[in-house]
C-alpha cells in the first residue's frame, strides 16, 4: 500500500480541467485531464459511476464535464449529449433518496449552475431554491479561521478570502485532500503548493483525479477491519501489522480522517482506527471521542448534524472495547445504540457515506450480539453474507470505489476459509463421536 487505490471522479477531474495555465499561456494547465473527460463519457451522455445510477452523482458529474468542455470550446456534440441527459433526468433529483445525496451537493450544485449560465450553456430552466437557501447560512468567517469539512467543497463557495484560506491549507498543498477544492483555490490564488498537489494527483492517476487523494489512512484502517470481520486476518499478519503501525504513528488526540496530517478528523475513521489499535494492543486514549461530542450528542464531523448511520454504528463498535471507568465510551455506547435502535423499526438504516449490501443486517447483529459475547466464526458467517465485495460503493462528493477495501477476492477467500474450517470441525466431531 502506498497512497491508496481509489476510483477516478469525473466531477473532480472536470474542475481540474478548468485550470488555465498559471503562467499565462491561455492553454489548459492539465491537457491530459481533458483527454480523460473526452474518453469517459457514458453511452447515455452522462459522466459518473457507470455501475450504479445515482441521479445526484450523474447530474453533478455531467454538468461539471460539460462546463469543462465548453470552457475550452471543444467537443460540441458531447456537450449537447450531456445537456440532453441532464434535461431528461433533472426530475429524478426530487425522487432520489436524500440520504445518498453526495456530500456538499447542496453547496456545489448551485455554483455549477451559475458557472454554466456564465458560459451561455443552455441549462434546463430549473430553480433550486432549497439549495440556494443553504449558501447564506454558511459561516464564512469560520471558514477563514477554523478547519471544517466545508474546506472539501470550496468550489461551491464564492466570495471567500482566498489568502486567509491559504492558512488552512494541508501540508501536501491540498484543501482537505480534495482535487476539486484545490483546483478552485489554485485558480483563485495561483498558489504553487496547490499546483504541486494537483500535478502529483494527475500523474498518479494518469490523467484523471479521484474525489479525494491521498487516502492512505482510510485505506489502511478499513482494509484491516474488512479482513478481520471476514475471518481472513491470519493470512495477512505482516500486512496488518504494517497498517496498524502506520495508523498508530499518525494518530492524534483529535482522531484521524482519510489522510494523515489532515486538519479535520471524523468519527467514522476515528472509531474504526480506535477499534483496530486497541485490538492490536496499542495504547490509545478514549478521550479522542470527546472531540465529537457536543452536549449529549455525538456527530461525525466537528459541528456537523445530523449523525450518519455508519458513523454511529462504528462508534458503537468502538465502545465495545472500553476499559472500566471510561465514561466517554459508556456515553458513546448508550447514544449510538439508542440512535441505531430508533432507525431500525422504520427501515432508516441507510447511510450517507456508503451504499452497501446489508447495512441493516450488520447493525442488527451488532445490537443483538455484544462483541464480548460474539464468537468470531459466527460473526464471520453473518458478515460473509453482508459484505458486498466490489459492489459496495462509497459516497463523498461523488460515488467512488476502493478496490483494496471492497474486493471480491477477499469474499472468495473468506468463503473458502470458512468452508475449510467447517470441514475440519466436522472431522473433529466424527473423531469425538467414535
Amino acid at each position: 500500500m502506498n497512497d491508496g487505490e481509489i476510483s477516478i471522479s469525473a466531477y473532480d477531474t472536470a474542475w481540474v480541467a478548468l485550470v488555465e495555465d498559471i503562467y499565462g499561456s491561455g492553454s489548459p494547465q492539465f491537457p491530459l485531464i481533458l483527454k480523460w473527460i473526452i474518453e469517459n463519457q457514458l453511452s447515455d451522455g452522462s459522466w459518473g459511476d457507470q455501475l450504479i445510477f445515482s441521479a445526484h452523482d450523474r447530474i453533478i458529474s455531467t454538468l461539471a464535464c460539460v462546463i469543462a468542455l465548453k470552457a475550452w470550446n471543444t467537443c460540441c456534440y458531447m456537450r449537447e449529449k450531456g445537456l440532453l441527459f441532464i434535461e431528461q433526468n433533472m426530475c429524478k433529483l426530487e425522487d432520489a433518496h436524500t440520504v445518498h445525496m453526495p456530500v456538499g451537493f447542496e453547496v456545489v450544485f448551485p455554483s455549477l449552475i451559475e458557472i454554466a449560465k456564465s458560459l451561455d450553456i443552455d441549462f434546463p430552466d430549473e430553480d433550486p431554491p432549497a439549495l440556494k437557501d443553504i449558501f447564506p447560512l454558511i459561516p464564512k468567517e469560520v471558514m477563514h479561521t477554523v478547519p471544517t469539512i466545508l474546506l472539501h467543497s470550496l468550489e461551491g463557495m464564492a466570495n471567500l478570502d482566498s489568502e486567509k484560506l491559504l492558512k488552512l491549507q494541508c501540508v501536501d498543498g491540498s484543501f482537505l485532500v480534495s482535487p476539486a477544492s484545490t483546483a478552485f483555490a489554485l485558480m483563485e490564488t495561483k498558489n504553487e503548493k496547490c499546483l504541486d498537489y494537483l500535478q502529483n494527483a494527475v500523474k498518479r492517476f494518469n490523467g484523471g483525479v479521484p474525489n479525494v487523494y491521498p487516502v492512505y489512512m482510510f485505506e489502511r484502517i478499513w482494509v484491516v477491519v474488512r479482513l478481520d470481520r471476514l475471518g481472513i486476518a491470519p493470512y495477512f499478519r505482516s500486512e496488518i501489522r504494517d497498517c496498524v503501525d502506520y495508523v498508530h504513528k499518525y494518530w492524534t488526540e483529535h482522531g484521524v480522517c482519510w489522510a494523515r496530517n489532515s486538519k479535520v478528523s471524523d468519527i467514522d475513521d476515528t472509531a474504526q482506527g480506535f477499534w483496530i489499535l486497541r485490538l492490536h494492543g496499542r495504547d490509545v486514549s478514549s478521550d479522542v471521542f470527546r472531540h465529537f461530542k457536543k452536549g449529549d450528542d455525538f456527530y461525525c464531523f466537528h459541528g456537523q448534524s445530523p449523525s450518519a448511520v455508519t458513523g454511529m454504528f462504528n462508534l458503537y463498535r468502538a465502545s465495545q472495547v472500553m476499559f472500566p471507568g471510561e465514561n466517554i465510551l459508556q456515553q458513546a455506547k448508550q447514544y449510538s445504540a439508542t440512535f441505531l435502535r430508533k432507525k431500525q423499526p422504520s427501515n432508516e438504516l441507510l447511510d450517507k457515506w456508503i451504499i452497501t449490501k446489508d447495512l441493516p443486517g450488520e447493525v442488527g447483529y451488532a445490537l443483538e450480539v455484544p462483541w464480548y459475547a460474539s464468537l468470531p466464526r459466527i460473526e464471520t458467517r453473518f458478515y460473509v453474507e453482508q459484505y458486498g465485495g466490489k459492489n459496495d460503493v462509497w459516497i463523498a462528493k461523488t460515488l467512488y470505489r476502493m478496490s483494496n477495501v471492497n474486493s471480491n477476492q477477499y469474499l472468495e477467500l473468506a468463503k473458502i476459509d470458512f468452508n475449510n474450517c467447517q470441514a475440519l470441525h466436522q472431522l473433529e466431531l466424527q473423531e469425538i463421536q467414535k
